[in-house]
């Protein structure tokens, strides 16, 4: 589909939306109590980004999920690298991560207000839990399942572990790793 087509069509979505929701709300389908009309939430966020500061809000989470995310990617992405490169590393540290992977988050927030506090630390850490041990996993498993082949190719050439991981594994794995960070 044509680039110009397909921003038509997302548009021609977003407006089905808005008739649908206004339909349902402006003919009474559905009471105001579960769900305001579109032009009282419009106001309403307007009011909230003029009026009452919420620009900054928005900002302080934003920097919040994005801080927490890139500490957990700079701890997770090494960690995955080390685990799926070397199995002595994973048989080590695998246990523990798919273990603490199924531990919400908000399980740690009593933990992390006793170690931490209530501030900013406390609230970048709880993101940093969240998503380190979904992210070293993944990256483990992208760079663990790189082509054989390719390994004894190097091994046959001559490289040292060292050079198979930064020569093979990090380019093989490098288009996945991206898109596990993206997800």
């Amino acid at each position: 589909i044509a680039r110009p087509a397909a921003i038509g069509l997302g548009g021609v979505f977003f407006a089905l939306f808005f008739v649908l929701w206004g339909a349902l709300t402006f003919g009474g389908v559905v009471p105001e109590m579960f769900l305001k009309n579109p032009a009282a939430t419009f106001a309403t966020g307007f009011e909230l980004f003029g009026e009452y500061g919420f620009l900054y809000d928005v900002g302080i989470t934003i920097f919040r999920v994005v801080g927490g995310f890139v500490i957990a990617a700079v701890i997770g992405v090494p960690i995955g690298i080390l685990m799926g490169a070397y199995k002595p590393v994973e048989a080590l540290l695998e246990p523990f991560v798919s273990f603490a992977r199924y531990i919400p988050a908000s399980a740690f927030i009593p933990l992390l207000i006793l170690w931490a506090g209530v501030g900013e630390a406390q609230k970048l850490s709880l993101i940093v839990i969240g998503s380190l041990f979904q992210i070293v996993l993944m990256v483990a498993l992208a760079v663990g399942a790189t082509r054989r082949d390719l390994i004894e190719a190097a091994y046959t050439l001559g490289a040292t572990h060292a050079g198979v991981v930064r020569r093979v594994l990090l380019p093989a794995a490098a288009p996945q790793i991206a898109e596990i960070l993206r997800l």
